[in-house]
């Protein structure tokens, strides 16, 4: 895939990085992912990801834009309360790179369904879809990119289960729903954070589709926005694990 003098001037940035250089622009290019959510994780993730240049992404999300969801969701204004969050996230998309391949599915993600990606990335706010798409990652030997974010932290990770042997899944570190479990309209979050781990995911994404770096499987990147640290954890594969030891 050669790259035309537009796409050559739109990613000299990257092109000047030894670890990404043309052959990586051509990886992103020809790079599908599937995001699922399109709120304060998906939108940031996604708004990077097609300015890199990643060819396909198919953004997933039944919700509308609600006015309590400017302080974080940046990607929309006042204009689009009321309207489909995956629909008007792909036309900022498509405004950023219009050569990109984007596709909005205004539905929920449901045990079923079948994003097209090479990668999944989780933007999600609850854990029954986080545990439905562990599956699907696992099952269809794809990583799965996965973040959260609550209160002043977030977290990222790369689940490789069904890609790389003796790679946790998400459900190794996170068996089952805690028992205390809120739902995202029950608790507060700082804006910027969620605008750090949604840049975070974008990143991992990065570093997957061109080789650069090590991404974060078997690790957790921990970001604690009160006290501007971050911190990563390792983590193992639970041989009792339903998902990935089955």
């Amino acid at each position: 895939m050669s790259l035309t003098p537009q796409q050559l001037d739109r990613h000299r940035r990257h092109i000047l990085l030894k670890e990404i250089g043309g052959p990586g622009v051509q990886k992103l290019r020809a790079a599908s992912v599937s995001i699922i959510g399109a709120g304060a994780l998906g939108g940031p993730c996604a708004m990077y990801l097609a300015a890199a240049g990643v060819g396909q992404i198919e953004i997933w999300d039944d919700d509308t834009v609600e006015r309590s969801n400017l302080q974080r969701q940046v990607q929309f204004t006042e204009a689009n309360v009321g309207q489909s969050k995956s629909e008007r996230l792909a036309a900022r998309l498509r405004e950023t790179d219009p050569d990109l391949a984007i596709t909005a599915i205004s539905c929920r993600f449901a045990p079923g369904e079948t994003p097209t990606g090479a990668i999944l990335i989780d933007a999600s706010d609850n854990f029954e879809t986080r545990f439905a798409l562990n599956h699907l990652a696992h099952a269809s030997h794809r990583p799965l990119v996965s973040g959260a974010a609550s209160g002043w932290t977030g977290q990222v990770s790369v689940f490789a289960s069904g890609v790389q042997p003796g790679a946790p899944c998400y459900q190794c570190w996170v068996p089952e729903a805690p028992p205390a479990a809120e739902a995202c309209e029950e608790v507060g979050v700082a804006g910027p954070v969620t605008g750090l781990t949604g840049s975070a995911m974008a990143l991992e994404t990065l570093k997957l589709i061109t080789g650069a770096g090590t991404p974060l499987i078997g690790r957790l990147l921990l970001i604690d926005g009160l006290s501007g640290a971050a911190r990563t954890l390792n983590l193992k594969q639970d041989q009792q694990c339903p998902v990935c030891k089955a």
